[in-house]
């Protein structure tokens, strides 16, 4: 009984500082109400700022995202860049078109300019590379996007940059993290009214003349495109790049063309998600484009498919990554490519036959953007930094655009984007890749099963020995500390499998790779039958042994 005493005290110190009705409202009907077990799980701890900044259902109380959430936030950023001596600097503030997005930019503006900082918001809801690209061209000490990017529509979410353009890392999160648990009331937050400036489309202007630099002059522009936005906000900026390009006008998928917080027609706003992509191929049987692209909600993934017979199939992130590293080889394109981990190694393949540097980082574009002489980096994931002198992060509208370049140039030549795929595996080996995903409602769930294969590491999958297994929270000379574990398997196939709880899902993740050789262009159709043995057995091993 105590217990729920101090639980209700806790909820209604929280709600009489709360500055928003709605959560307000929300949480002081709970309270009459007396739901301790709704009040426990809102109240039994505080959303943990890390390097993917902070994400969560949107609600009251401090394990969701809401405002009192999020101007602790930004009191707890503001006095980490002032503790850095950049104390009068600009912060560049952005955001989605999502629930409360334009309530959270707003209130971390204020805090900025009452804590002594200049703030600037964009002038709307824009695609997050357009935030990334501010902070460089602004000559900003720090930027903030407001975004779940593809989470479901109850989720809100807060992205930091540092001054460089790229997503914050160690040390900086925790350096935050100890300012934000610093502040004690919101009442000691000064939040003025007004004193920060909103942007005009200036800088809107200025990234998309950018866009230009990703495409060679004189490229074919003739692809036809049919492009989804996801009831997201990249519709607007993605044609305005593609008219300033000179390609096609993109036929659009009328309704996911404009930015909707409910995400109406899909279950998950992903472009991975299953059903998520129904409405696109409907609308490319009726026109019959070259390609399909898709972005995510706020525009910085790029999801591509391609004519697979009379219906449509969308590519893996690996293979959208192996296809615009070998077009930028083609180009000429020189410096390093890096990519995460989990992501294919047919990259590093692709990069040592042209000579070209490459590196493995961990997850996450804050990884890859850090990568000395960086020249094109990309994850799984759906995202691809081709332009990483104007966005040191993913940006999908960039890739859009040399993914279109590149259809054209292979239109040109009487080929497609399957067709160089194809040439690929025959010249590096079909790099298979799948995943297990494996989505809880209980995080104990993804906790026991890394445990229970640190425990109890298996001695095989598939059938292949496990050679190798390495536990990544160890750290190596190569990569820093995380939370996750990869095994190397015997055989012919150098099967890979990496396991890792999601940075921003509460999801379990498991990344399966399969390298099989190809001598001739004839052996693919066997070559991907036995990959997909493989993989199929490696999921099925690797889901026992990992109790999911």
């Amino acid at each position: 009984m105590q217990q729920d005493q101090d639980l209700l005290a806790r909820a209604r110190t929280w709600l009489a500082e709360d500055p928003d009705p709605d959560t307000r409202a929300e949480l002081d009907r709970l309270i009459e109400a007396g739901d301790t077990a709704e009040l426990a799980d809102r109240f039994g701890g505080t959303l943990q700022f890390g390097t993917a900044g902070l994400r969560g259902e949107l609600g009251a109380g401090p394990m969701r995202m809401n405002r009192s959430v999020v101007i602790r936030a930004a009191a707890g950023l503001a006095a980490y860049l002032r503790a850095q001596g950049q104390g009068d600097g600009l912060v560049v503030i952005g955001y989605d078109a999502r629930y409360k997005s334009a309530d959270f930019a707003r209130d971390t503006a204020a805090v900025m300019v009452g804590a002594g900082l200049r703030a600037a918001l964009l002038p709307r809801p824009l695609p997050t590379p357009v935030l990334a690209f501010a902070i460089r061209e602004l000559g900003a000490v720090a930027g903030v996007e407001v975004t779940a990017s593809h989470n479901p529509p109850r989720d809100n979410g807060y992205k930091v940059y540092l001054g460089d353009g790229s997503q914050i890392v160690p040390p900086a999160d925790t350096g935050i993290a100890a300012e934000i648990a610093a502040v004690r009331s919101l009442a000691d937050v000064p939040r003025p009214d007004s004193g920060w400036q909103v942007l005009g489309d200036e800088v809107l202007d200025a990234y998309l003349a950018r866009t230009d630099a990703v495409l060679t002059p004189g490229s074919p522009r003739t692809a036809r495109v049919v492009h989804t936005a996801l009831h997201g906000v990249g519709t607007a900026v993605l044609t305005a790049a593609f008219a300033r390009a000179g390609f096609p006008e993109p036929v659009l998928v009328a309704e996911q063309a404009e930015p909707d917080p409910a995400f109406p027609t899909v279950a998950f706003p992903n472009p991975e998600e299953p059903g998520a992509m129904d409405l696109a191929f409907e609308t490319a049987r009726r026109v019959r484009p070259d390609i399909v692209i898709a972005n995510d909600p706020d525009a910085d993934r790029c999801a591509v498919a391609v004519p697979d017979g009379e219906d449509w199939r969308m590519l893996r992130g690996d293979e959208v990554g192996a296809l615009l590293a070998a077009h930028l080889v083609r180009g000429g394109a020189h410096g390093t490519f890096a990519e995460s981990i989990v992501s294919s190694s047919l990259l590093g393949r692709i990069a040592e036959a042209a000579g070209v540097g490459h590196e493995e980082t961990l997850t996450g574009f804050k990884w890859i953007a850090r990568v000395e002489g960086l020249r094109y980096g990309y994850e799984e994931a759906l995202g691809y930094c081709v332009d990483p002198e104007g966005v040191r992060d993913k940006d999908g509208i960039t890739a859009a655009l040399l993914v279109a370049e590149l259809a054209s140039v292979l239109k040109e030549e009487g080929r497609t984007l399957t067709d160089l795929l194809d040439e690929l595996a025959v010249a590096h080996g079909l790099h298979a890749t799948d995943q297990l995903s494996v989505r809880v409602k209980d995080l104990g769930i993804i906790a026991d099963a890394m445990r229970a294969l640190r425990s109890a590491p298996p001695a095989e999958l598939a059938g292949l020995a496990v050679t190798s297994a390495e536990d990544l929270s160890e750290g190596s000379a190569a990569l820093p500390p995380t939370d996750g574990l990869r095994y190397y398997l015997d055989g012919a196939f150098k099967a890979r499998v990496i396991v890792r709880p999601s940075g921003t899902e509460p999801k379990l993740k498991c990344y399966l790779e399969v390298v099989v050789p190809v001598p001739a262009p004839a052996g693919l159709p066997a070559a991907r039958e036995r990959a997909t043995e493989v993989l199929t057995a490696l999921k099925r091993d690797l889901s026992t042994a990992a109790g999911i």
